[in-house]
C-alpha cells in the first residue's frame, strides 16, 4: 500500500471561517498507480464525479444560498483532491459573497482546476433541479450478491482469469457489497459498483469474490475503481468496458469514479444510499 505519512492528511482539523483555496490538498495519482503497476499511459479513460451536497455561500445582501454541485476530475489530471480538504474548502465558501451561481461555478472551477493540475468541469443546481435530475434508482442490470457462496478471506485477492474464447455477451452488473477503507484513517468506504461490458462472459461468483476481498483493503476510491478496472482488463479481455463506483457520502461529498475502455455508459441515477 502507498505510504502517506509524509503528507499533511489525518492531523488535527482547523475549521475555516473565510474563504481560503489554499486548503485543498493535492494527491499525486503516480503514488496509488505505482502500486497497480500503471505508468505511462493509461489503458482506460474516465473521471472522478464528485457531488457537492453541502454548498452553501451568501448573496449580495447577506442572505444564504444552498445548491448541489456536480464536479468532473479527469481521469488523466495528475492530482486527485483528497476528500477532506476539499470538505474543509467547500466549508470556507459559507460566509463568502457570490454574485449567483454562475460566479460561483466559476470561481469553483479555477480553484479545482490548480489543485488537480487539469480543467476540472462544475455544475451548480437548484436543489429542485438536481432533484428531477438524478433520481434515486437503479439502472437495469444484474445483482450478483444473492449467490449461496462461502467467503473466508477478506484481504484484496486476485480475479481469476475468465475464459478468453465462447459466449461474447453484452450486460451490467453489480454489486452493493464493496467496501474499501482509508488509506490515512482507516474509516470505511461503502460503495455499490457496476460493471457494463461487452466481452466473454464473466464468472459471477468469481467476480463477487473478488469484489468483497476488497473490504479490509486501504486505498483511496479512485484508486480502488482503478485496480478494479485493471484487472478487469487484464484477466477479462473485455472488447468494451465501464466500471462505476458509486460510494456513500462523507463530510457532505460523495465521489463517483468511473473508468471505461471504449465508449463510456454512464448512469443517470443516484443509488439509494446516496
Amino acid at each position: 500500500m502507498a505510504d502517506y505519512r509524509d503528507t499533511e492528511l489525518g492531523q488535527q482539523t482547523v475549521y475555516p471561517t473565510a474563504y481560503d483555496p489554499a486548503l485543498l490538498y493535492p494527491i499525486a495519482r503516480s503514488k496509488g498507480r505505482s502500486e497497480i503497476g500503471l505508468a505511462g499511459a493509461l489503458s482506460f479513460s474516465g473521471h472522478d464525479l464528485w457531488t457537492a451536497y453541502e454548498l452553501s455561500w451568501l448573496q449580495p445582501g447577506g442572505l444564504p444560498q444552498v445548491a448541489i454541485a456536480e464536479i468532473s476530475v479527469p481521469a488523466d489530471s495528475p492530482n486527485i483532491i483528497e476528500s477532506k480538504s476539499f470538505k474543509l474548502y467547500l466549508n470556507s465558501l459559507n460566509q463568502q459573497v457570490v454574485a449567483g451561481q454562475f460566479e460561483l461555478q466559476q470561481l469553483l472551477a479555477a480553484d479545482l482546476s490548480r489543485a488537480a493540475g487539469a480543467p476540472v468541469a462544475v455544475t451548480v443546481y437548484p436543489l429542485e433541479e438536481y432533484a428531477a435530475l438524478r433520481p434515486i434508482g437503479e439502472p437495469h442490470g444484474f445483482c450478483i450478491d444473492h449467490q449461496a457462496i462461502t467467503i473466508d478471506s477478506y484481504q484484496r485477492g486476485q480475479l481469476a482469469p475468465q475464459a478468453a474464447a465462447g459466449e461474447l455477451v453484452t450486460e451490467l452488473l453489480y454489486s452493493h457489497l464493496l467496501r474499501t477503507n482509508c488509506p490515512v484513517t482507516d474509516q470505511p468506504d461503502w460503495a455499490s459498483i457496476y460493471i457494463a461490458y461487452t466481452g466473454p462472459k464473466l464468472d459471477r461468483e468469481a467476480l463477487l469474490r473478488y469484489l468483497v476481498s476488497y473490504r479490509s483493503h486501504q486505498d483511496f476510491h479512485e484508486q480502488c475503481i482503478e485496480a478494479i478496472t485493471v484487472d478487469l482488463i487484464n484477466h477479462c479481455r473485455p472488447q468494451q468496458l465501464t466500471v462505476t463506483g458509486r460510494y456513500t457520502r462523507r463530510g457532505g461529498l460523495d465521489i463517483n469514479p468511473q473508468r471505461s475502455v471504449g465508449s463510456p455508459i454512464s448512469l443517470n441515477c443516484r443509488q439509494v444510499r446516496q
